[in-house]
């Protein structure tokens, strides 16, 4: 048999090697160089464009609530001044009206402030003009405030904004309230609060005509440069269409139906600047250490071209080998294998591939956990390497699955002779940490003979030869032959139909009468599935039971019988049915929660309920199945065991004696 050549590249000189690396290497380097420096330019403008998007929301947020402070501010103040407190009741009216006349030129640092009294006239003004001209004019600016105020008018009017106080819906007398609108074509605060009881009138406080006070005061550039001094807001002023700076942010202030109410622009901090002023030198300085990384790696590529050259032969050896067993793998076995075939075809002398699969080999890993199931696989790659003799190769093929190459007769009791050596170093105990496992392995042989096809038809054939052996109870050797093929294809047909009738519960079962001793009385009935195909007929569960099993049937078919099987119980007080259950599906995790839902749902006595065992269920599970027996015994659930001693018939050494001894003292401790 031809060894495996290696067809790693041919040796070239170094100046090639070098240019292909520097074609291969530094230009990518470089791009993504350049694209982390373009990304860290394009982070540093978002940064300090949203930094400076921060800054401008937390100005206007603040001078929104200097406005409303300043608005709250007045109309307490001219509350203090012009309602009258409990000691100042029961002055006169004269005395009052001097009393509220000084108090009103205490608001000096107001524009203007006017009483308008219950007929909407203007009654006093704080101003040196008093011409009817005058009045008129400014009682038009304030008289929509006044329909408001006597809620006369159920919404603010256009341009004017409520500062602070009740809305007009949520209050039922005329309250303070401060409002921001134009006033005498300048943004103004207008504080607006009622009079007071007087002697006269002691119920004219928040009566549609008492009087109000409305306070007007206009804000100017000295009050603008006041706000931006105790906010940190620079060139804080009142704009209309005018020319503005580059750094001006303007912010306006509407009403509830869009209307400008003032238009305000100041220059932002502009905290962005800042941030790219501090960002730019780490930008150069990043810049020059990449450059000087770049010629780093230059250099280093130079002195290491000849050590990735020499690292060619590793890398190939680990891409053509399994890391946990380090035999072949797939790729490395399908070239061997093309190789054997055309030696073959050339002359040479007959070969076999040998297709094995470890069986329960899942169940360690599900019960002992990937560790343990990776040291058995390290374990049986030692006892198959044994096995080889002169060019023969064994490879890993998948988790449980191993392939031999071998020179071999094709005399087929000599293929079935080593392929039984196989699976007797494969199934002799093993003791990994502490576990003691046993399992099992199915062998399927093709023959590579002068007319065989490639590589892909030979494994085809030994994995069908794998096929039957499984299905023809495990642990057995099996030859491909033509006829395979076909019952391949028909098993699939059968799977699919198996399938169907689980989905639309076209099984049937029968119930097998189990008597006393004296044939006097039936004591229980064992439920057993059974199969009437549309078309085929009547088909025995020794066929479909190991399809189902094989397929990943079982869970389903075993549910839908037991049941079944609790429902007819119910219709037989006090007697006993029988329910076989295949170790496949016993050592499933949801296994005892679906005997618990199925005992819910059809609400039989658990005790008319046994469910029937084998002695290959606690095959390499013992743990597992020790907790699940515990959980049905538990339920009220009876347990029996079922042809006991037939899965050791094989077992004829001292140790399988013993380990089936101790296997027996443990069932018959659990059951």
């Amino acid at each position: 048999m031809a060894p495996l050549r290696s067809d790693g590249p041919r040796e070239r000189t170094g100046r090639t090697d070098w240019d292909r690396a520097r074609l291969g290497v530094v230009v990518p380097l470089c791009v993504a160089v350049s694209i982390a420096i373009i990304c860290i330019v394009v982070a540093a403008l978002m940064s300090a464009q949203r930094a400076d998007e921060v800054a401008v929301d937390r100005e206007t947020q603040l001078l929104t609530r200097a406005i409303e402070n300043r608005g709250d501010w007045s109309m307490r103040r001219l509350q203090t001044l012009v309602q009258p407190g409990d000691a100042t009741r029961a002055l006169s009216a004269e005395a009052q009206q001097r009393r509220l006349g000084r108090n009103i030129r205490i608001m000096s640092d107001h524009d203007l402030v006017v009483i308008v009294d219950g007929s909407d006239r203007m009654s006093y003004v704080s101003a040196e003009r008093r011409d009817p001209q005058w009045t008129a004019g400014h009682l038009a600016e304030i008289a929509p405030l006044v329909e408001f105020m006597r809620r006369r008018a159920k919404e603010l009017p256009p341009r004017v904004i409520q500062l602070k106080g009740p809305s007009a819906a949520d209050d039922t007398t005329t309250l303070p309230r401060s409002f921001l609108q134009p006033y005498m074509g300048r943004m103004s605060i207008v504080a607006a609060v009622p009079l007071g009881p007087t002697v006269s009138d002691p119920l004219s406080l928040g009566g549609e005509a008492a009087s109000i006070v409305f306070a007007v005061m206009t804000i100017d550039n000295g009050q603008f440069a006041d706000f931006g001094n105790r906010l940190q807001v620079a060139n804080l002023r009142e704009v209309g269409n005018g020319l503005l700076g580059r750094d001006d942010h303007v912010f306006d202030i509407d009403d509830a139906r869009g209307n400008l109410v003032a238009r305000l622009a100041w220059t932002s901090e502009s905290p962005g600047k800042h941030i790219l002023y501090s960002v730019v030198p780490f930008i150069g300085i990043a810049l020059a250490g990449f450059a000087v990384l770049a010629g780093l790696v230059l250099r280093y590529m130079r002195h290491t071209a000849a050590a990735i050259k020499a690292g060619e032969n590793r890398l190939r050896f680990l891409a053509l080998h399994d890391s946990l067993s380090g035999l072949p793998n797939r790729h490395f076995f399908g070239e061997r294998l093309e190789t054997v075939i055309q030696s073959v075809r050339q002359g040479g002398s007959p070969a076999a591939v040998f297709y094995i699969d470890l069986d329960h080999f899942k169940d360690v890993n599900d019960t002992l956990g990937h560790p343990v199931g990776d040291d058995l696989i390290s374990a049986v790659t030692l006892r198959l390497a044994n096995l080889l003799r002169g060019d023969d190769l064994v490879a890993r093929l998948g988790g449980d699955e191993f392939a031999m190459i071998t020179t071999a007769p094709e005399d087929p009791a000599a293929l079935e002779a080593m392929g039984g050596r196989f699976i007797q170093a494969v199934c002799a105990p093993y003791v990994i940490q502490g576990h003691n496992i046993v399992i099992g392995a199915s062998v399927g042989v093709a023959v590579i003979g002068r007319e065989a096809g490639g590589a892909a038809d030979i494994l085809r054939y030994a994995d069908m030869a794998l096929y039957r052996a499984k299905n023809e109870g495990r642990n057995r050797t099996c030859l491909y032959d033509a006829a395979m093929d076909a019952d391949l294809s028909q098993r699939k047909m059968l799977e699919q139909d198996l399938r169907e009738a689980i989905a639309n519960d076209g099984l049937g079962v029968v119930h097998q009468p189990i008597v006393k001793a004296s044939g006097e009385r039936v004591v229980g009935v064992e439920a057993l599935a059974r199969w009437r195909h549309p078309t085929r007929g009547a088909i025995s569960p020794a066929e479909f039971i190991p399809i189902a099993e094989h397929s990943g049937l079982i869970a389903a078919l075993g549910a839908n019988v037991l049941r079944r099987a609790c429902l007819s119980a119910k219709a037989w007080p006090g007697i006993t049915v029988s329910v076989n259950v295949s170790p496949l599906q016993f050592r499933r995790v949801d296994f005892v929660p679906t005997v618990e839902r199925i005992l819910e749902e059809t609400g039989i006595d658990p005790s008319q309920l046994e469910l029937e065992l084998t002695e290959s269920t606690l095959l390499g599970n013992v743990e597992s199945a020790e907790s699940a027996i515990h959980r049905i015994k538990a339920l009220g659930v009876k347990l029996a065991l079922d042809d006991f001693g037939t899965s050791y018939s094989s077992l004829r050494s001292e140790e399988h004696t013993s380990e089936r001894q101790s296997r027996l003292h443990l069932v018959c401790r659990l059951l």
